[in-house]
């Protein structure tokens, strides 16, 4: 009984349609935002012909055959709008923002679904600290919270483990975590940046943003992804994310402009695919020609928009703020 009652629900959306007249004036909030800063809205395509190489994130694929693709071709459902934003950037569209869908395998579950809504924004000229504000004044508005706190990276670990990130070693990590009696994470990464993520993850994170959104910023430098290295402390990179109740919200940079370095970034991103089992990916050179032909000085940023309701309408999970997810597309 309980199954036929299930599946004569199945066609229904599982947000209530005030939720969904909830979220389109959210997501009106946020477009007049942009547009009264003078931040242009764009469209980039979902699919492309290369995939990410980051090793924590993987594509959801399809396959085109027709006119051009005789034999066919593989395509990659974007994670993010990113390189075709940079494109933009490059080709001197100026400050730009952008409301995506992107698609990430392997993630479902109260705050994943594979298909989700990106809110990514650059802002030529600015520095970290500067896009950080912003978000702030975008976050305050939609939350309607009072303040945002920031801590360092480096500031939270002294804080709540007594460990300084810079300067500690792995062996220091493990007997740290024996002491506290968390020897179960140890065997959850075999060096010291997939540890610290792993700490961070469940040490760190549980005991910050609890009534306020938090930014943590000034990652150290092997977590840099795609963001630029502090020029006064080349061992962390000008990047952020943003917490709050328990949700990464946000994570931006930054941005790097230098295409060699971006380069090489990739390939080792392809370097520690190929250790951890996985498929390296073809890197887009179409970016690379991007950052060759002059990238601006810019920081970006990438707000996940179903968390971001789902905390303003104080929703349990995201299946209530979004129309249809995964078990019932």
């Amino acid at each position: 009984m309980t199954t036929q009652s299930h599946s004569a629900n199945a066609w229904q959306p599982t947000a209530n349609i005030e939720t969904l007249k909830q979220r389109a004036q959210i997501i009106q909030q946020i477009r007049q935002f942009f547009f009264s800063r003078k931040v242009l809205e764009v469209e980039t395509p979902s699919l492309s012909q290369h995939g990410v190489t980051d090793l924590h994130l993987e594509n959801l694929t399809a396959h085109y055959r027709g006119p051009g693709f005789a034999s066919g071709v593989d395509l990659y459902l974007q994670t993010s709008p990113e390189f075709a934003m940079k494109r933009l950037l490059a080709a001197g569209a100026g400050c730009i923002f952008q409301l995506a869908k992107a698609f990430r395998d392997d993630e479902f579950g109260r705050q994943h679904n594979p298909e989700f809504t990106m809110l990514e924004w650059y802002r030529v000229g600015f520095d970290r600290a500067q896009l950080m504000d912003e978000v702030a004044d975008l976050v305050k508005a939609v939350l309607n919270v009072p303040r945002c706190d920031a801590y360092t990276y480096q500031q939270l670990f002294l804080k709540h483990l007594q460990l300084d990130v810079l300067t500690c070693s792995f062996a220091d990590l493990t007997n740290k975590l024996q002491q506290i009696e968390r020897a179960d994470i140890i065997g959850l990464a075999d060096d010291k940046t997939g540890l610290l993520q792993m700490m961070f993850a469940e040490l760190i994170e549980p005991n910050i943003a609890k009534d306020v959104p938090c930014f943590v910023y000034h990652f150290p430098a092997e977590q840099a992804s795609l963001a630029r290295l502090n020029k006064e402390d080349p061992r962390v990179a000008e990047r952020f994310e943003l917490y709050f109740k328990g949700i990464e919200l946000a994570n931006g940079f930054d941005e790097l402009t230098n295409a060699d370095e971006q380069l090489k970034r990739f390939e080792h991103d392809n370097v520690l695919r190929m250790n951890n089992g996985k498929a390296a990916k073809s890197i887009d050179m179409r970016l690379i020609a991007a950052l060759n032909a002059g990238l601006p000085q810019c920081s970006g940023v990438a707000l996940g928009m179903d968390r971001l309701i789902m905390l303003a309408l104080g929703a349990s999970s995201i299946e209530e703020v979004i129309a249809f997810p995964l078990t019932r597309c």
